[in-house]
């Protein structure tokens, strides 16, 4: 028979630094099930908390059987050797295994196994902790530790500590509801935890910053804090605590990979998410799925990103050590495998990822002409702030240095309604060289910047064309979106002059042609637009009509509460005034809310519209004497309406007329703690993707969770939610 050395039958002792989870303790004794696997990565806490959940049970008069296990026990006689001596002081009558030259597996089947079930019947309730079952890999020590947990009398309970996610027959017993797990996210150390832990070290309590970033940095990994911890003392270093956190994976991780899984590893930490197919695009290798697959299950430092099935992400101290391991050993390489991300990236229409992945390759020329291939459609899908998000990813130097990257960043600030932003970059612009090139599609720069100063004039308030040139001149097909963008600032241009058939004529052309390049702002913006006309030109039928076509687009694709829908909300407010409808009130809110949404808290001239409807709202009965057209900047072109208006019967309905803070507000206490909690992370600069991979959800979720956010602020943008969440006092 073998020899069990003692010190494996018994839990360790307590650790220096030991901080006591009363949660876990109480987790672990809710479990029913006869099979609980605790899994998570090397120094997680595995052992220290089944120690002391043993001690527990133990003070409490029950009966625990603890079996460390290590590589000498990776044989079936060695393994049972072991289990049957631990489990021994409790079942006296359990057999004697064979000696390991005497080990089949009829001999288990036939004999050990019924023997040994049979003499675990019976007794009171025992529990055995086998502490380090990935240590064991042999195929028949396996199989034969899966018959037990399979077949397990009453009575007796198993408990299996492992660094791997478990493989069979955890799963089928778990679907039989016969087996329960404590995994490595209950594991994470709270922010409790880490600061009385920390607190008992050398260095003594820490504020509150400190421990902040020690627990993003460590993601509440036991060791990990334990080590960086020591920094944070007098006599700390924090460059020894990286070097000891690198050596400790090293040791547990790094080194007891195969050649390949390694080199997989190490290629593949340039990427922010593990997806096959990137990392076949990395890595080079038609096998990316296996290992991604096998690393996952028994490298817990791969975590599931949550965006989808299957994805993962490195975790931050396992990152760290991969990218110094890889610039030591193969200088320059990160560059190469950045750019074949950024490729793969560029070809999946992924442009985030491709311009991050492009800027730390270093090929800034391939960022640039990634972002002119798709900053049109984004902007014209209302999705501005991704294209800031991309020019904020490049040098800015290099944005400046381009004259039709100077465009598209003049772009991205008018589809958020800044002009004078926008103004500064068309400057920007006009003083670069622009050569042959074109800004989306089939503009040079030059008549690009021309229809942006058009449209900057547009947001300012000028009715003057002039700027437009010959950018509004008809022109061969296709129609561009650059088409459309002219003729809407043309339109508002004659709707402000109070030429309204021409303006409406110019403002129907655009529709069509947005409608063609399928430009959703613009398209929004024509039909609210031609709304206008009809409403100031007294043809309420056709007003009604634009205004619901324009506010259904708007909803349809996304764009409820974006600036460009004011002028129908306006429109809407007006025709349910003059209706005498108690609506008023509401349209007239979320018109001021769309005004709210731009830079510049909306257009001069829609800012007066909205003035004059308001003061209509409140009623002569109120002090609300309605403003004389051509005077305190109310446009002549309103004296039609205002005529209407001052038409209108006294006892027309005065609602209460909501402004657009206290809606906000009231909208703001419905957040629920998880929308409360992505409104945070919307304040930064990480995607849905990395949002999600931070909180551990899926993509999914952080989208449901964030059209809701977008929804109760009545925002359309990431920009818009969290201005409006600062307005109203969420943040």
């Amino acid at each position: 028979m073998t020899t069990v050395p003692e010190h494996k039958l018994h839990p360790p002792a307590r650790p220096r630094r030991f901080v006591p989870r009363p949660r876990l303790l109480r987790r672990l004794d809710s479990f029913a099930e006869p099979v609980v696997v605790v899994s998570a990565p090397p120094g997680a806490g595995k052992s220290v908390l089944l120690a002391e959940w043993a001690r527990a049970l133990e003070g409490r008069g029950r009966h625990v059987a603890w079996l460390g296990l290590d590589a000498y026990d990776n044989t079936p006689a060695r393994l049972w050797s072991g289990i049957l001596r631990a489990l021994r002081p409790f079942r006296p009558e359990l057999p004697t295994p064979p000696p390991p030259g005497a080990w089949t597996r009829d001999v288990w089947v036939e004999d050990l196994l019924p023997r040994t079930l049979a003499g675990l019947a019976g007794g009171p309730p025992l529990t055995l902790v086998l502490d380090g079952v990935d240590r064991i890999t042999d195929a028949a020590a396996l199989r034969s530790l899966a018959d037990l947990l399979t077949a397990l009398p009453d009575g007796v309970r198993v408990v299996p500590a492992t660094r791997h996610v478990p493989g069979a027959p955890v799963p089928a017993l778990r679907a039989r509801g016969l087996a329960g797990e404590l995994g490595a996210g209950e594991l994470r150390f709270t922010s409790d935890e880490a600061a009385a832990l920390l607190a008992g070290g050398t260095a003594g309590p820490v504020d509150e910053e400190t421990l902040r970033g020690l627990l993003d940095l460590t993601e509440g990994w036991a060791a990990g804090l334990c080590v960086l911890g020591c920094a944070t003392s007098p006599a700390g270093s924090p460059d020894a605590a990286g070097r000891a956190v690198g050596d400790y994976l090293a040791g547990e991780v790094l080194d007891r990979l195969t050649t390949e899984q390694r080199s997989f590893l190490l290629r593949t930490s340039v990427l922010d998410e593990l997806r096959p197919e990137a990392c076949r695009a990395v890595a080079g290798t038609d096998r990316a799925g296996v290992l991604l697959r096998d690393l996952a299950r028994t490298v817990q430092f791969l975590v599931p990103s949550g965006s989808r099935p299957g994805a993962y992400r490195h975790h931050r101290a396992l990152r760290a050590l991969l990218a110094e391991v890889l610039a030591t050993e193969r200088p320059g390489g990160a560059a190469a495998l950045h750019r074949a991300a950024a490729d793969w990236y560029r070809g999946q229409g992924e442009t985030t990822a491709a311009v991050r992945h492009f800027v730390r390759s270093g090929d800034t020329s391939g960022a640039v002409g990634t972002v002119l291939d798709a900053w049109e459609e984004t902007i014209a899908a209302g999705r501005a702030p991704e294209v800031a998000g991309w020019l904020g990813l490049l040098p800015p130097r290099v944005v400046r240095a381009d004259a039709r990257m100077c465009v598209v960043a003049a772009m991205t600030e008018l589809s958020r309604g800044d002009a004078e932003a926008a103004a500064r970059w068309l400057e920007a612009a006009e003083a670069r060289p622009s050569g042959a090139g074109t800004v989306g599609e089939g503009s040079t720069v030059a008549e690009a910047a021309a229809v942006v100063h058009a449209l900057v004039c547009c947001l300012r308030g000028g009715t003057d064309s002039a700027p437009l040139g010959g950018a509004d001149a008809p022109r061969p097909a296709p129609l561009t979106p650059w088409r459309a963008l002219a003729r809407v600032a043309r339109g508002t241009a004659l709707l402000w002059q109070g030429r309204w058939e021409e303006a409406d004529a110019r403002l129907a052309e655009a529709a069509h042609e947005a409608h063609g390049a399928r430009h959703v702002l613009v398209l929004v913006r024509a039909l609210g637009s031609r709304a206008l006309c009809a409403y100031l030109g007294g043809d309420r039928g056709r007003a009604r009509a634009y205004a619901d076509e324009a506010l259904r687009v708007a909803r349809t694709e996304g764009l409820t509460g974006h600036f460009v829908t004011a002028s129908a909300h306006l429109c809407d407010t007006g025709l349910l005034l003059e209706d005498a409808a108690a609506e008023a009130g509401e349209a007239f809110a979320r018109a001021e809310r769309a005004m709210a949404a731009s830079a510049r808290a909306g257009e001069p001239h829609l800012r007066s519209l909205a003035r004059v409807l308001g003061t209509a709202l409140r009623g002569p009965d109120r002090g609300g004497a309605l403003p004389v057209e051509g005077t305190d900047g109310i446009p002549e072109p309103l004296g039609g309406l205002l005529a209407r208006l001052r038409a209108l019967p006294p006892a027309l309905p005065a609602p209460a007329v909501p402004r657009p803070a206290p809606p906000g507000a009231a909208r703001t206490r419905e957040l629920s703690a998880g929308e409360r909690r992505i409104l945070r992370a919307l304040c930064g600069p990480l995607t849905l993707r990395e949002i999600a991979a931070e909180l551990h959800v899926s993509r999914n979720t952080v989208k449901t969770q964030v059209r809701a956010v977008f929804q109760k602020l009545d925002a359309h943008s990431r920009s818009g939610a969290v201005a409006r969440a600062r307005e109203c006092g969420v943040l």
